[in-house]
């Protein structure tokens, strides 16, 4: 892996934080995720399933953790399953996990070479009354290819008709929502890295640039930094494509005069950053744009002040609401008019300003989280506004991430230029160096 080790005290605490959360006398099995077919005999990098790695590290296709705290025989409370390591293997794709490293990954002593899984599971499935499995809830996915997760239910589900099935994910999401230190540690570092590639492509934009060239500025300096990569589909979008909110071909050129819009993030141990900018090509900001600009950073610096443990996400995004319709009145975008005959379901300040402002951080980048539940202590969140001025051919958006705490709000992205006159001195190197 290119992340440095992670202790696997992050994992044990991942894992005894679940099973307090099981009911007696039941097994919990999690899968790796699949390796992706591209095309031809090729495949899709791999990437963890997010359940496994949070409960185990083990970040390797084929593998399956299996938890299950009641059972009576002896050590058999927390084990896992790897792929069998042969000359082959060595051979055409390098290492993979001898059992001693996955045992000092996880901190799970038992660990079995997957081809020993069907005898073993068959037992200590025959020792529970019910079963935990994992599929994926996020209320956003919907996908048509099935996954190794779904298999495996469905494969239970018929070989064991007569156990009590649990579903695993209401425990995840509840748990997810509240990082550990180690856990705020490895977003950090994968904030550090997204700003130094922020850093990196301000000295590098200028007119005439293609924004794939951005990205590739920002792609070398993550796999510079030994990041995975980037933790989503990064949107540089200059002139009108501010305004398409994911927008992601990247093929426009940058030209005077207009904005560029950066929405990017790199993924550190499977940890993601999440951050967006919006620049002036030519290294200074117009009037207009400077006017929308700060309209919008006051939006965010005071949604971020109402990131404090207590306040519902309802509340939080009817106030953030109020504070945008306050910016387009004062920029005679919207009137009282307007604001008197708009559609509950549909304010009017949504006509600049349609999307969420904020979700939650993690090992995704929309990690998994319950919009019901009030802030805690430990959550970490984005905040996002942004006006987008289809008329005027720009729009404006600012990401910062935020650390929810008992003594306020804390930005984990303070370090990196948000204020305009910053963003413009690094961009003319008045700073740089």
């Amino acid at each position: 892996m290119r992340y440095d080790p992670i202790s696997s005290e992050l994992f044990a605490l991942n894992r005894k934080r679940f099973i307090q959360k099981m009911v007696p006398d039941s097994i919990a099995i999690f899968h790796s995720n699949d390796l992706m077919p591209r095309n031809g005999d090729t495949f899709f990098p791999f990437r963890q399933n997010s359940d496994l790695f949070y409960l185990s590290g083990l970040d390797q296709e084929e593998t399956v953790l299996v938890l299950f705290p009641d059972c009576i025989k002896e050590g058999f409370h927390e084990l896992a399953f790897i792929k069998r390591a042969d000359e082959k293997s060595r051979l055409w794709d390098g290492a993979l996990y001898t059992k001693e490293r996955a045992r000092q990954v996880s901190g799970i002593e038992k660990i079995y070479w997957l081809d020993e899984m069907p005898i073993i599971l068959n037992e200590l499935i025959l020792l529970a009354k019910r079963i935990y499995l994992n599929t994926n809830e996020h209320e956003h996915f919907h996908s048509a290819v099935s996954n190794r997760n779904v298999r495996l239910a469905r494969e239970m589900m018929h070989k064991y008709p007569l156990h009590k099935y649990h579903r695993s994910q209401p425990i995840l999401k509840k748990l997810a929502m509240i990082k550990s230190h180690y856990e705020i540690e490895l977003i950090q570092q994968a904030i550090q890295i997204t700003g130094k590639a922020f850093h990196r492509v301000l000295q590098f934009l200028k007119p005439g640039v293609y924004e794939y060239e951005l990205e590739a500025e920002i792609t070398h300096e993550f796999i510079r930094q030994r990041a995975n990569g980037h933790a989503y589909s990064p949107i540089i979008a200059s002139g009108p494509n501010n305004c398409v909110l994911h927008y992601s071909d990247n093929t426009g050129q940058c030209r005077e005069g207009e904005l560029v819009l950066m929405d990017f993030g790199a993924e550190y141990a499977n940890y993601a950053a999440d951050f967006t900018r919006t620049v002036p090509v030519n290294g200074q900001f117009s009037d207009r744009q400077l006017l929308i600009y700060n309209a919008v950073l006051r939006v965010l610096r005071k949604a971020t002040q109402l990131l404090v443990p207590g306040t519902s996400m309802e509340e939080y995004h009817q106030k953030v609401g109020k504070y945008m319709e306050e910016e387009l009145l004062e920029l005679q975008l919207i009137t009282q008019k307007d604001i008197a005959g708009q559609n509950p379901a549909f304010p009017a300040y949504k006509k600049y300003f349609m999307h969420s402002i904020s979700h939650h951080l993690g090992r995704d980048v929309h990690d998994l989280s319950s919009r019901y539940a009030p802030l805690l202590a430990g959550m970490v969140l984005t905040v996002e506004p942004g006006i987008y001025l289809w008329e005027e051919n720009f729009g404006v958006r600012l990401e910062n991430i935020i650390l929810v705490t008992d003594d306020g709000p804390v930005d984990l992205t303070a370090g990196i230029p948000i204020d305009a006159e910053e963003i413009e001195s690094w961009m003319n190197a008045e700073v740089l160096g």
